[in-house]
């Protein structure tokens, strides 16, 4: 029963996992080729650290010396030359920066700019009197109080809100009830008292920030239901307003696909951009010039390391290194750690042979100094007849007494061990 419980338990965990990390499986190679000097140097950590109970087996596996070259087959993107690097990747934020702030908040988006992010990326819905709004999700459930203000419309999408019972709902409440990401801990006072007081943030508004800060927004439009009254103008609404904010419009990333070619015959300065994979060709005729793929979309080879990419956002590690620097480090490591086995498997060795000098019988004699002198005794003479045969003694070499002058006897034991004859030992 047990073993059944513990395989079913196995079973419903592989298929978690697998459901949740669905899309992450064609991305370990390229995770692991990510980290692997940092899992390198921890494993060789934890080596170390384990040599002290395993010192012995550890010493003579020859799993051991293939550890400490691992480097030597090692390639990650994180251990090249800065000159052999590519050119700094654009920085943008989804829905601002949401680990420090309530997504698609204006504050969310000012922090962005104040982490020197390039730009934002931004999830637009109409309202049902037509305001442009920031909202990622259909309904406004996950990251508005709306239970609380109208809990008759909790499942309402969106966009059948009007705009002026949009601006009522907190949209700060959420993200320290959630903590999604576990930062709301690290965030100031001022901070806490700011994201807690958030709003639903109008387009015109994070477009205004972004024309102050000189970033480039990277627009993704969500159509209302088909009985909303701007079903079929909600692009052009959009667009009216983004040419009204006086953003340039070589700063404003375009992905919808429909209606593409309208909205570039209205602004033509648009980038656009596409979430659909096609080759070059197909792309430069429809005037797209990138993609907007999730990363597990792109083949291996395809796959450029820009997330690594060592300057220009704070948020980033400051890699890579160069082989010559990685070299030292996997060097230096290697040899305090194998210093430290060693010296391990020679303290180990050294204490285990000096208990080899004691037998169990005067092991016991040691620990029973508190028994009766007749138990004593019966262990002496234990003792005695142990070392006799174990060749430490011999009958023949006269007499073998203990310190209380007890007498004992001593079997005399033939090589073909056939015959036994008591012995009186004077």
């Amino acid at each position: 029963v047990g073993l059944t419980v513990v395989l079913v338990a196995i079973l419903v965990a592989v298929i978690s996992v697998n459901q949740l990390w669905n899309e992450e499986w064609d991305i370990i190679l390229i995770s692991f080729q990510a980290t692997a000097p940092f899992l390198h140097i921890g494993a060789v950590a934890a080596a170390t650290i384990l040599a002290w109970l395993i010192a012995g087996q550890f010493a003579r596996s020859e799993k051991v010396v293939a550890l400490y070259l691992v480097p030597l087959i090692i390639y990650s993107p994180c251990i090249m030359k800065r000159e052999d690097l590519s050119r700094r990747p654009t920085i943008i934020g989804n829905r601002g920066v949401p680990m420090l702030a309530p997504e698609n908040t204006l504050m969310s988006f000012q922090k962005a700019a104040e982490w020197r992010a390039d730009g934002f990326n931004i999830n637009v819905t109409i309202s049902y009197d037509g305001v442009p709004f920031l909202m990622h999700d259909t309904t406004l459930r996950r990251t508005t109080n709306v239970e609380e203000l109208y809990p008759n419309r909790v499942f309402d999408n969106a966009a059948m809100f009007n705009w002026t019972n949009l601006q009522m709902l907190n949209a700060g409440l959420w993200f320290f009830q959630e903590d999604p990401f576990w930062t709301v801990q690290t965030l100031s006072q001022k901070d806490n008292t700011e994201a807690l007081n958030q709003s639903l943030c109008k387009l015109a508004d994070v477009l205004t920030l972004a024309v102050h800060w000189n970033k480039s927004v990277m627009v993704n439009l969500w159509r209302p239901p088909p009985e909303h009254p701007f079903y079929t103008s909600w692009i052009n609404v959009t667009l009216e307003t983004i040419l009204e904010s006086g953003i340039a419009q070589d700063l404003v990333i375009w992905l919808p696909e429909e209606d593409r070619w309208m909205v570039h015959q209205v602004a033509p300065g648009f980038q656009q951009m596409s979430s659909v994979k096609q080759n070059a060709t197909a792309l430069h005729e429809q005037g797209i010039v990138g993609l907007n793929l999730r990363y597990n979309k792109v083949d291996a080879e395809e796959v450029r390391f820009d997330v690594l990419w060592p300057g220009g956002f704070k948020g980033l590690i400051s890699f890579p290194q160069s082989p010559g620097e990685y070299y030292m480090i996997w060097i230096t490591s290697d040899i305090i750690s194998i210093t430290i086995v060693v010296g391990i498997f020679i303290l180990q060795k050294w204490r285990l042979g000096s208990m080899r000098t004691y037998n169990p019988e005067q092991i016991m004699l040691s620990a029973a100094v508190r028994r009766s002198s007749k138990d004593v005794n019966i262990m002496k003479e234990k003792l005695i007849f142990a070392e006799i045969n174990n060749g430490v003694s011999n009958s023949d070499n006269g007499s073998l007494c203990s310190e209380s002058g007890f007498e004992g006897f001593a079997d005399d034991v033939s090589p073909l061990g056939r015959s036994r004859t008591k012995t009186r030992i004077d």
